[in-house]
């Protein structure tokens, strides 16, 4: 099934195309007529329930008198048909290769905002809990076993997090705290990494407690780089969105989300009474 925002995408789309078709004084048909096509064609694009090719662009925008309209256009169809990730063909080729994946895009980010409602960040992950989280997509998804070195390339990606002027913006869930991965030593384990992560010059994570008052009510954790691009992962596939105003909306979520968040010395008190509650376990 295609995702919401793939809908609203394309939905967005259409709504631009159909702009500079009645700006033109064009009816549907009039415009399926000059090119050949079914009269339903041009009902299907602008309602967002099928993308138009690059050629369908180009000859919408010439017969619409927006030939300059054109190229970005064409740019927006494209970034739509890409958005939508089907984790097991990702994948299909193992997890080492879906680790490396994301590296350049890692590399030639300077400011990452994070929001995580369930795990804690992959940047973040010592090899144990990182393990056992990539066991659960191997089984899960029948994917090819080279578990090991998936491990070693997430930890490799760590890098990034010393090198380079880089910001981390993060904001966690309480819940992330709570969810058992592995079993209580990998929790300690990882807990005791993310205490030391908050120490690290160019990280900020704020901690959203479970009781908080809320001013955004997120469905599913997103990832943010620069001004440009987001990241949207869930079960089966995963969404890159990079349409400016879907970008904005991230955006704006992730400032709301901060709201509800505390810092420092109160992050570090949720921090440890996770720990305790693993430790009495």
């Amino acid at each position: 099934m295609t995702s919401t925002p793939v809908k609203q995408a394309r939905a967005a789309l259409g709504a631009r195309l159909r702009e500079l078709r009645v700006d033109a004084k064009l009816t549907g048909r009039a415009l399926a007529a000059q090119h050949g096509w079914h009269f339903t064609k041009v009902s299907k694009i602008e309602n967002g329930a099928t993308n138009p090719s690059a050629d369908d662009i180009t000859a919408w925008c010439r017969s619409c008198h927006a030939a300059d309209q054109a190229a970005d256009l064409i740019a927006t169809a494209r970034a739509i048909e890409s958005m939508y990730v089907e984790w097991q063909r990702h994948m299909r080729a193992g997890l080492k290769h879906s680790q490396k994946a994301p590296v350049p895009l890692y590399e030639r980010t300077r400011l990452f905002r994070i929001y995580e409602n369930t795990v804690l960040p992959g940047l973040f992950h010592t090899a144990e809990y990182s393990a056992a989280i990539l066991r659960f997509w191997n089984e899960f998804l029948n994917l090819s076993s080279d578990l090991d070195e998936a491990v070693a390339i997430r930890m490799e990606r760590q890098r990034i997090l010393y090198a380079g002027d880089r910001r981390f913006v993060v904001t966690l869930e309480e819940q992330t705290l709570h969810t058992l991965v592995g079993n209580p030593d990998v929790m300690l384990g990882q807990l005791d990494r993310l205490l030391a992560v908050m120490s690290l010059p160019r990280v900020s994570i704020g901690i959203i407690p479970a009781g908080a008052e809320r001013y955004c009510l997120s469905q599913g954790s997103f990832w943010i780089f620069d001004e440009d691009r987001v990241q949207v992962e869930g079960v089966s596939a995963g969404l890159d969105i990079v349409q400016p105003r879907e970008v904005a909306i991230h955006v704006k979520a992730f400032s709301l989300l901060q709201k509800s968040a505390v810092y420092g010395i109160a992050a570090r008190k949720l921090l440890q009474r996770a720990v305790t509650d693993l430790e009495r376990d």
